[in-house]
């Protein structure tokens, strides 16, 4: 038949198109397992790499979204896994650790719980909390995406609704994250450079090596095609970078320059290598991966003169 070399390419059509409008609501998903946005989009950007790597020999529109959801799933499980090796406090969380019996908590209050309370849910009744009242899947569904009985996820989902419901009314004790001095010092300085439109000064401090991820748009190494990416900004002056914390991690929060005292617009990720940049990852394209997160702005920028 005439047609049967295009299927690969439609069904690859279809997967970019899934995953194009699926990516918000996988990551919705990833940064609650993680507890960060951050985290959230390493996951998805894995799940992403897996699915282009391995496309399913799926047509169906629905039951592609069902593959996808349950790689998400089963990545964000590695993740925890990998992050429970580094990190000794969660090596011995078991799925069914906590037993409590009571009314449902609503799908809108689930929705509003900040990260750090449902990271702290044992991993099955976090998953089965997400799936259910924030995105609002069905318990079959959810049996699916987790590879448990619907019984299994009737059972966690009672449970970790009803911890979720202690855990919110219980004081959080947990310490306002710090953004470190040295970090401050560097990212004020890109601010600074930034915010002046100096971009051959921003340029001057890239490593040889950089890594830059606009995330959900390009990749690109090495200073040479690292330093293009600046041209966008520099055409465009209505933005300006002030320093903070997104989900206790070390950032650069995009303002516009019209309102410099509202909530920022989306944010920055800086890695260094000594006091030169070894990678940049811009959120720009992907501003939802901001929605519940925990934002600390630790200084807003200057007025533009």
């Amino acid at each position: 038949m005439t047609d049967t070399p295009a299927l690969p390419s439609a069904r690859r059509q279809l997967l970019e198109r899934m995953l194009t409008e699926m990516r918000p609501r996988l990551h919705r998903y990833a940064a609650r397992m993680t507890g960060s946005v951050v985290d959230g989009d390493d996951v998805v950007q894995e799940t992403v790499v897996k699915a282009l790597d391995s496309p399913p020999d799926i047509d169906d529109f629905s039951v592609l979204e069902r593959w996808l959801v349950r790689v998400t799933h089963n990545t964000a499980i590695d993740f925890l896994r990998r992050r429970a090796r580094e990190d000794a406090r969660h090596a011995d969380e078991e799925p069914d650790m906590i037993i409590d019996h009571s009314q449902r908590m609503d799908a809108f209050d689930a929705a509003l719980v900040g990260f750090r309370v449902f990271v702290q849910l044992p991993p099955l009744q976090r998953s089965t909390v997400i799936f259910k009242d924030v995105l609002g899947y069905s318990l079959d569904e959810v049996a699916t995406f987790t590879g448990s009985s619907v019984p299994a996820v009737k059972s966690a989902l009672q449970r970790g609704r009803a911890r979720l419901k202690e855990l919110t009314h219980r004081p959080d004790e947990t310490p306002e994250p710090v953004l470190d001095a040295h970090e401050h010092r560097l990212l004020l300085a890109y601010a600074s450079r930034f915010n002046a439109r100096d971009f051959d000064a921003v340029r001057d401090m890239l490593a040889d090596e950089v890594k830059l991820n606009l995330v959900n748009r390009i990749q690109a190494n090495g200073k040479a095609q690292v330093s293009n990416y600046f041209g966008h900004y520099s055409r465009h002056g209505g933005l300006q970078l002030g320093v903070g914390l997104v989900d206790g991690k070390p950032a650069l929060l995009v303002f516009d320059a019209e309102d410099m005292d509202g909530a920022p617009l989306y944010f920055m990720v800086i890695e260094w290598s000594g006091h030169q940049v070894a990678s940049i990852r811009d959120f720009r394209y992907t501003r939802y991966a901001l929605d519940g997160a925990q934002v600390v702005v630790v200084e807003r920028p200057g007025p533009v003169l």
